[in-house]
């Protein structure tokens, strides 16, 4: 894979989540921070979060690399959301009423993942958290997309520390979580969750569905033992030509993939891998078009070379003439073939 310089590296950021507000291109990534532990374990405790910070390319630029990036600082910790005990894990941001949005989840203080909402005047914050996590919330990841009728949905859930596989019965079970998820050829891996939001964009105004993501030689869910095309975390939905790509990691395999469908609740078929595997565990993403041109955000540990303190970067996409994902090749130019 052609690699990448960092987008930001005077701190550590991960799970990058891009969105074009007021014409300028806002990053909102979570905030990998040092510990003093060599933990490094399924459940997550090496991520330990404590707070956001925002980023903005200078309005001049023609994409990720062609301009200076601005830290906005610090716009919501962990002190300030009464019901977050710790681990502010990746974030997601909207725009809609004339106000911004920024979801995010975290452990509460029963040490189970929620999430949360906070409001702010502009895409820079400050973010004012509610004093509760979003009502019937859980896992992790969450993602919204406004849509074109004025509708939004927040998509989110992850395996593992992300506790998904706690919540197959629709309630919480903490002893399901060391049977990590399904398994086996004969039955579908689980899949991530949308909700329809509220007008005000504060609680779901729909049921929790799940999302449902079809192997397109079948016409049938994705099966638990396909790890190389399973959803695990890293829920992404964005529009192109009328269609909705729902992208997401496939965790222990580390490839982003997605799949396309013609609702945004799915359901959505499977049409490939954007992103082979990068350096580190994890593999979180966004997508979006700025100045005319779509873009990869993503991240990888390239700087530290340790798992939990990651670095932002891009890579330019393009559709074919069916509508699937490439990848621009950031030396030639050109349309590789990963």
């Amino acid at each position: 894979m052609s690699d990448q310089k960092p987008l930001i590296s005077h701190v550590f950021t991960a799970d990058p989540s891009a969105h074009v507000f007021e014409d300028k291109l806002y990053i909102y990534p979570s905030h990998d921070i040092e510990t003093d532990t060599d933990i490094d374990n399924d459940n997550g405790d090496q991520y330990a979060m404590q707070d956001y910070h925002v980023f903005s390319l200078d309005a001049s630029a023609s994409g990720p690399y062609d301009g200076k990036i601005t830290d906005h600082g610090v716009v919501l910790s962990k002190e300030q959301v009464p019901w977050v005990s710790k681990q502010l894990w990746a974030p997601d941001a909207a725009y809609k009423n004339g106000k911004y949005y920024l979801y995010f989840p975290a452990r509460d203080h029963d040490g189970v993942m929620r999430i949360g909402v906070a409001e702010g005047p502009s895409p820079a914050g400050p973010f004012k958290a509610d004093p509760e996590p979003i009502p019937g919330s859980y896992s992790i990841d969450p993602a919204c997309l406004v849509d074109d009728d004025g509708k939004s949905y927040l998509y989110f859930g992850g395996l593992w520390g992300g506790q998904l596989q706690c919540w197959t019965s629709g309630e919480y079970d903490a002893a399901a979580y060391t049977s990590m998820e399904p398994k086996g050829t004969d039955r579908p891996a689980l899949g991530p969750r949308v909700a329809l939001l509220s007008d005000d964009m504060h609680t779901f105004a729909s049921p929790i569905t799940e999302i449902q993501i079809l192997a397109p030689e079948t016409g049938k869910p994705i099966v638990a033992d396909d790890h190389d095309r399973r959803f695990f975390e890293a829920a992404w939905t964005h529009k192109y030509n009328g269609k909705y790509y729902f992208s997401y990691s496939t965790g222990d395999t580390h490839y982003l993939c997605y799949a396309i469908g013609d609702s945004p609740m799915g359901p959505f078929t499977y049409a490939g891998r954007i992103l082979e595997p990068v350096v580190g565990w994890t593999t979180h993403h966004s997508i979006a078009e700025y100045r005319g041109k779509w873009w990869l955000f993503y991240h990888d540990s390239s700087i530290s070379g340790k798992n939990h303190l990651r670095c932002v970067k891009a890579r330019e996409i393009v559709y074919d003439a069916e509508g699937k994902i490439q990848l621009k090749d950031p030396q030639t130019d050109k349309v590789v073939k990963e």
